[in-house]
């Protein structure tokens, strides 16, 4: 079930979890909120809190994924994926990291690795990634660090791997479709939904602009 989960298609609105802006909201209310709305992939994403707390939330949150049905993985931590089951991990350029990852989850589980350039993606691949994440593809506040991709760039990237790519890093309504004709698969978002004043709204436009993007492509 869970390959099938990790098709080309749940990459089109692919969602990763930010804390910053809930204020009162529950997480896992969001997320439900979002997936009614046209999310198609959840990644749980947390700093700074005990891994505990990271199970705690991550056992909610697949609550509802199951729910619905959406593929849902956890950044960065292979052990609390473990714990509770999720549909995979996300982590980044390290190839250590992707084999222990495969090791640990099992073959049916989705592993997505992040890549900055066509080295890191055809490394990726290499290494048994499931998908993998391109950017950053616009300046972007949550990873302060994070360099910008290039049109040209994430062009190669997709035109010279065959796993699903997706587009990430400071993308919102305004400059999605500026990456229309790059070949990915869908887009990844954090700010350009949870900092919404309307968490709904942006995450049905978010998803029609998607599906635009890869019309055609």
């Amino acid at each position: 079930v869970l390959k099938l989960k990790s098709c080309k298609d749940s990459m089109l609105l692919y969602v990763v979890t930010d804390r910053t802006w809930l204020g009162n909201n529950d997480l896992a209310t969001q997320v439900e909120d979002i997936i009614k709305n046209g999310a198609t992939f959840i990644q749980l994403r947390e700093k700074n809190i005990t891994d505990e707390e990271f199970i705690d939330e991550a056992k909610k949150i697949k609550a509802v994924t199951d729910k619905y049905n959406i593929p849902f993985v956890i950044n960065d931590n292979i052990n609390v994926a473990k714990i509770v089951d999720a549909d995979g991990v996300h982590i980044g350029q390290s190839d250590v990291e992707a084999k222990k990852a495969r090791e640990i989850l099992g073959s049916d589980k989705i592993i997505g690795i992040s890549a900055g350039n066509l080295n890191e993606a055809l490394a990726a691949q290499k290494n048994g990634a499931d998908y993998i994440g391109v950017g950053a593809m616009f300046h972007t506040d949550t990873k302060q660090n994070a360099t910008s991709i290039t049109y040209d760039e994430i062009c190669e990237i997709t035109s010279s791997i065959n796993i699903p790519v997706v587009a990430i890093g400071g993308i919102n309504e305004e400059n999605v479709l500026k990456l229309k004709g790059t070949g990915v698969d869908g887009i990844a978002v954090i700010s350009a939904i949870f900092a919404s004043e309307d968490i709904c709204k942006a995450t049905s436009n978010l998803l029609a602009l998607s599906k635009e993007l890869i019309k055609n492509d």
